[in-house]
């Protein structure tokens, strides 16, 4: 199955180092990138018209909340991760299934959810996306073997720290290196409590633990001080900031990042289903306040919801680059806009409009029916064309 993507404006890399590309054109096989370039006229089975607009990278929710299929007993809300799927996201990295009824505390059981979600959601894709679940919510008692055996059974994720009987430093520090040693990426829960049974969590206890992610930097949704943050943007840690947060304090991380030279660290995600909601839009909205309010450049700000995330996670997309996953993004400014491009938008405060998403290089869907329409859509011109039209 081969796909060429033709007539691009603008190619957002994913890369925050090199975030726009020079090329207008991508091929596409069996689900992978295998060309990109300017000009590229291949035959291909499926050949997609971007009629001058923007690709992006699959956008990564670095924080979600599944439970099992695409159903959150939180907000009692089906279809949550498909209707995500509208605002661009294409691989969603669970912080933990915690919204389970009677979601088990005790060792065997913690174990057995972690596993049974992590391989459900590996057969599973929500409208396409891709569900990288399976994040067992630490509790007093677990030991080395434990981690073995859920490593063994593929979960590769810890959920935040902070919401089981984990909640000290002291505690956390020789379960992270255990999940390290087993290759699992591990985040923690920052800032006040969430959720009635979970913990504050300061920046002393982040710094004694040392996982790889301080999970929602800006709260979730209540925040550390300034100063803590401050003191964990200068360690090598993803930095991740939510839109089920703090405005105020997600602003100052990524001023904090920049001084630092640590834009790198930034990743995003929406910390939902929470008490906040359901927010599809959630990743785009987070990208159009680091850029428009934040003043990052906005290919930039993509990169931080896309190629960092994929840096942190060790997942094989997230950039545009020959050997990478063919999760794509077509996009522009909204109709109405005052600016020219879906990265205009981002700088101006708008959400971009999403015209097509492909999964894998194969068409997910076409015109959003979340994001406001399209100035200008994509087309295919030859081939299979989007199973939905949107609104």
């Amino acid at each position: 199955m081969k796909t060429l993507v033709r007539n691009v404006g603008v190619l957002v890399s994913g890369d925050i180092r090199r975030p726009v590309l020079d090329a207008d054109s991508l091929v596409l096989r069996d689900g992978v990138i295998v060309g990109v370039g300017r000009g590229l006229d291949e035959d291909a089975d499926t050949v997609v018209d971007a009629h001058g607009t923007t690709v992006i990278p699959g956008l990564i929710d670095s924080h979600v909340h599944p439970v099992f299929g695409d159903f959150t007993p939180r907000q009692r809300t089906v279809d949550f991760i498909d209707s995500g799927l509208h605002g661009g996201v294409t691989t969603a990295i669970s912080a933990g299934e915690v919204h389970l009824p009677g979601r088990p505390r005790d060792v065997v059981g913690l174990k057995a959810l972690a596993i049974v979600a992590a391989k459900a959601y590996a057969s599973f894709r929500p409208g396409g996306v891709k569900v990288e679940a399976g994040a067992p919510i630490l509790e007093l008692g677990l030991t080395e073997a434990d981690f073995a055996e859920m490593a063994a059974a593929g979960v590769k994720l810890v959920g935040e720290i902070g919401l089981g009987s984990v909640r000290t430093g002291h505690d956390a520090a020789p379960m992270v290196r255990w999940a390290k040693q087993h290759g699992m990426t591990v985040t923690i829960h920052t800032g006040g409590p969430s959720i009635a049974g979970s913990n504050p969590i300061t920046a002393e206890i982040v710094l004694e633990a040392r996982p790889h992610v301080v999970g929602h930097i800006n709260g979730g949704t209540t925040s550390m001080a300034p100063a803590e943050i401050e003191r964990l943007v200068a360690t090598d840690m993803a930095l991740e900031i939510v839109q089920c947060g703090n405005a105020r304090t997600a602003l100052y991380t990524l001023r904090a990042a920049i001084d630092a030279g640590a834009t790198e660290r930034i990743i995003v995600g929406n910390d939902a289903p929470s008490g906040t909601g359901v927010i599809p839009l959630g990743v785009l909205r987070t990208l159009s306040l680091l850029a428009a309010l934040g003043g990052l450049a906005p290919a930039e700000a993509v990169a931080c919801a896309t190629g960092n995330t994929a840096r942190v996670y060790r997942l094989n997309r997230g950039l545009i680059a020959e050997g990478r996953e063919a999760d794509l993004v077509v996009c522009d400014a909204p109709i109405g806009s005052v600016a020219p491009d879906a990265l205009g938008a981002l700088s101006v405060g708008d959400l971009p409009g999403v015209s097509m998403v492909l999964i894998d290089g194969r068409i997910a869907i076409g015109r959003s029916r979340n994001t406001p329409p399209a100035a200008r859509a994509a087309e295919v011109v030859k081939g299979v064309g989007p199973l939905g039209t949107g609104h």
